[in-house]
């Protein structure tokens, strides 16, 4: 181990100012000249959705094939994390992984999305009628490719390994930089412009990718207070939300991962189950049922199609270029948490847990929420698309749940749930982006708390200047995806490569073989 590894609990100072100081930047410009900044936000986002949306199509589903293969090969049982035992059991583990891409958005998209694609079928399908029985199908499938397999593979599967090697084997730091280790050797660490680059433009995503589902809920929730409890939805119950959310996270992050975050996350994940559990119940239970498993088989039947489909370029800007470029931001943070949670596991259980289990999950969630939404809508045209189409995402979860019995409680639970998941995302990317800054998987607790802080106040300071300037910056991340992206390259050939070392260093395979 080189003099690069032994500083890594120093504080990279560069990258911090730099990183905090792009984030000041966009507010203080926002401020001045809220127009200008959403216009260029605007054109930069049509720019790399042009032009790197193919890329990223294929980037994920190569990503997550080559996953599966790893998986499900002699190289599964490579053990990762130089650890002969998972540190955390599998429930544990499952809930905090769940709680990476789920809390970003889950929660108000599970409602929104398939009702989207229900009224106005997606493209690909357009010989189905548009909010008939039949455009169920398609329209929960769209929805499951946009928060499935290929997303949840993007977050931490191939990158995780490269990471985990490079880290806990190597003895390098976990930082996103350490992607190009394999490729570019131990330069990369030192005073690289590249390395920090790298580093720089994964925190700015990350914290664009965060403070944008933060600014949301604040929109979200006080909408669902109002709705139910006639609660004012001012800016006032919206920066009071944000800053509750903030302090409940920076407490979760000042605990740690082993405390904190993996309490909450289990939290969070059961009160999503008796939820999940108490609207199969109460709802149309049989449909919800037969919806789950014919859009289950509608969507691996059109899994290819709708993954590489690129006719419609409006169509793929508004939804699965923009989901794909929102997920590859989190990329590196979302592996580097994933790398943290799951030292002493198998290759196999961490590509089935990420790239199968945790979709799989996602789907159900979806087709709960989103189905029950479809069902209504069929019963009673207008009872949820007319909601929202006027008011937006909120109002489509309201609208579902005042035609299900004990919609208030389910209101409530939801409101409860949407502040837990967005809290969730927020101590564990606070914690990511410490670890960025400090290389070792412990960083400061003050660093860590300052991180979870500042993602609610940068929130409420976007809110304060304009809700649109939350969308802003919601779509800065899918900019920022685009370097981001080419960081995460690499990991489809190195992954392997590493696999491969590895099951010969554990005589898994014959140290002579090729």
């Amino acid at each position: 181990m080189d003099d690069s590894t032994r500083k890594t609990k120093k504080l990279d100072w560069m990258t911090f100012i730099v990183s905090g100081g792009l984030l000041a930047l966009f507010i203080i410009t926002s401020y001045f000249n809220q127009e200008l900044v959403g216009q260029w936000i605007s054109d930069s986002f049509t720019f790399t959705a042009k032009y790197f949306g193919a890329y990223w199509q294929v980037l994920l589903l190569v990503m997550f094939v080559i996953g599966l293969i790893l998986a499900f090969s002699k190289y599964g049982n490579v053990r990762l994390g130089k650890m002969e035992r998972p540190e955390n059991g599998n429930f544990r583990w499952i809930a905090m992984i769940l709680c990476t891409l789920l809390a970003s958005g889950g929660v108000f998209w599970a409602a929104a999305g398939p009702m989207y694609h229900f009224i106005t079928t997606p493209p690909l399908f357009t010989d189905i009628k548009d909010g008939t029985t039949t455009a169920a199908f398609p329209a929960m499938a769209q929805s499951y490719l946009h928060w499935g397999f290929s997303a949840w593979a993007s977050l931490g599967t191939l990158t995780t390994i490269v990471l985990m090697y490079a880290h806990y084997h190597k003895g390098y730091p976990l930082k996103p930089r350490t992607f190009l280790y394999p490729m570019l050797g131990k330069k990369i660490f030192k005073n690289s412009f590249v390395g920090s680059l790298a580093d720089i433009v994964s925190i700015v995503a990350t914290a664009a990718g965060t403070i944008g589902p933060i600014g949301f809920l604040g929109l979200q929730v006080g909408y669902g207070l109002e709705a139910v409890f006639n609660i004012p939805n001012t800016f006032v119950t919206q920066a009071v939300i944000i800053l509750f959310l903030a302090v409940i996270a920076s407490i979760s992050a000042a605990t740690g991962v082993e405390r904190g975050i993996q309490w909450l996350s289990r939290v969070n994940v059961s009160m999503v189950v008796v939820l999940m559990v108490t609207m199969l119940i109460l709802g149309p239970t049989l449909y919800i049922i037969d919806l789950f498993v014919g859009s289950e088989a509608f969507y691996l039947e059109n899994f290819l199609s709708m993954s590489l489909y690129r006719l419609d370029q409006a169509w793929l800007g508004s939804w699965t270029i923009f989901f794909w470029g929102w997920f590859i931001g989190y990329g590196p943070m979302m592996a580097m948490f994933i790398s943290k949670i799951s030292r002493g596991r198998t290759i196999r259980e961490l590509i089935i847990a990420v790239s199968i289990i945790a979709p799989i999950v996602s789907n159900l969630w979806f087709t709960v929420v989103g189905g029950s939404g479809i069902f209504y809508e069929i019963e009673n045209p207008g009872s949820v698309s007319t909601a929202l189409n006027e008011s937006g995402m909120p109002a489509t979860v309201m609208a579902i749940m005042n035609q299900i019995p004990l919609g208030i409680v389910l209101a409530i639970g939801f409101i409860i749930v949407s502040i837990v998941f967005v809290a969730t995302t927020a101590d564990s990317m606070s914690y990511t982006v410490a670890v960025t800054l400090s290389g070792n998987d412990e960083p400061n607790r003050l660093i860590r708390v300052f991180w979870a802080l500042m993602f609610g106040v940068v929130a409420v300071s976007l809110l304060a200047i304009g809700e649109e300037t939350v969308s802003t910056l919601q779509n800065f991340i899918v900019v920022t995806a685009a370097p981001v992206s080419l960081l995460l390259l690499p990991s489809l050939w190195d992954a392997p490569k590493i696999a491969k070392k590895m099951a010969k260093e554990q005589n898994i395979i014959n140290r002579k073989s090729r």
